[in-house]
């Protein structure tokens, strides 16, 4: 059942994702722990392998649009790319030291991070349509031409990668996030931006979980299968639908996945 049913439920995150522009690994490592049953390292590594094609072909479109900020993401993925693998070198060491629980502390760790991410975002939506603007807790732009701003930049991007490395969650939504507060960017190129310093992160962060063993090839082809298909189907309904109401529900139930792995085990 599981080589039809994974599919079909990736087929509906695809769209979810096409819809809203978010959820991806937010809504797929906890579909796999949830209702499939995987182990939480196993889900984590084949998710991150599963994203990685979704996040290239979007890149590869965004970049011959020239809707990307090439200097952020330089310096972004200078941070990323090793603090991902800092994350799974964690992984690895608590795998050969045989430590307990380690599938419980994982589903936990994504737990609080979709947790403490989908409340950020819930609350930023609602604030942006009661037309809120805390301007006194604006944090300063990091900026590119200095080397206070390229560090700051690069030790953002370090934090942010091992929590991908750890989780998987957060390739495109918590880096989205620092783009957000830290740079300004327009909003074409805050999303080309986002995905392609994604995709780049994705491609290594799924390199190392394949070495560690993490990665279910019997899961990746299924999901591929329907995250594509309904990505593209997702993107087409968009314009059809409220963006802020599908926004809002997507955070909504983001936020009780994230309660309920957080008391699963």
């Amino acid at each position: 059942m599981l080589s039809l049913q994974l599919p079909l439920a990736s087929l509906l995150v695809g769209m979810l994702v096409g819809l809203t522009g978010v959820g991806g690994a937010a809504l797929m490592t906890p579909l796999l722990i949830l209702v499939f049953g995987i182990p939480g390292s196993v889900a984590i590594g084949s998710d991150v392998m599963s994203a990685t094609l979704m996040k290239v072909v979007g890149g590869a479109k965004h970049w011959q649009q020239g809707t990307v900020d090439l200097e952020v993401v330089k310096w972004l993925t200078l941070g990323s790319v090793p603090g991902s693998f800092m994350g799974i070198t964690l992984l690895s060491v608590a795998r050969q030291n045989g430590v307990q629980n380690l599938d419980s502390f994982l589903i936990h760790l994504i737990g609080y991070v979709l947790l403490v991410l989908s409340s950020v975002f819930l609350g930023k939506l609602v604030l942006s349509r009661l037309k809120i603007k805390l301007d006194a807790f604006d944090p300063p732009k990091f900026d590119l031409n200095t080397n206070r701003g390229r560090i700051l930049t690069m030790l953002v991007g370090a934090v942010l990668g091992a929590v991908v490395g750890l989780t998987s969650v957060g390739s495109g939504s918590l880096f989205a996030i620092a783009l957000i507060t830290f740079f300004s960017l327009d909003p074409y190129k805050l999303i080309g931006t986002d995905i392609v310093q994604a995709a780049i992160l994705l491609i290594f962060t799924a390199l190392g979980h394949w070495s560690l063993g993490t990665v279910d090839w019997s899961l990746v082809l299924p999901i591929w299968l329907g995250t594509v298909p309904g990505v593209l189907i997702g993107a087409r309904l968009c314009k059809m639908f409220p963006r802020t109401a599908l926004q809002a529900t997507l955070y909504s139930i983001l936020i009780v996945v994230g309660w309920q792995l957080i008391h699963k085990v």
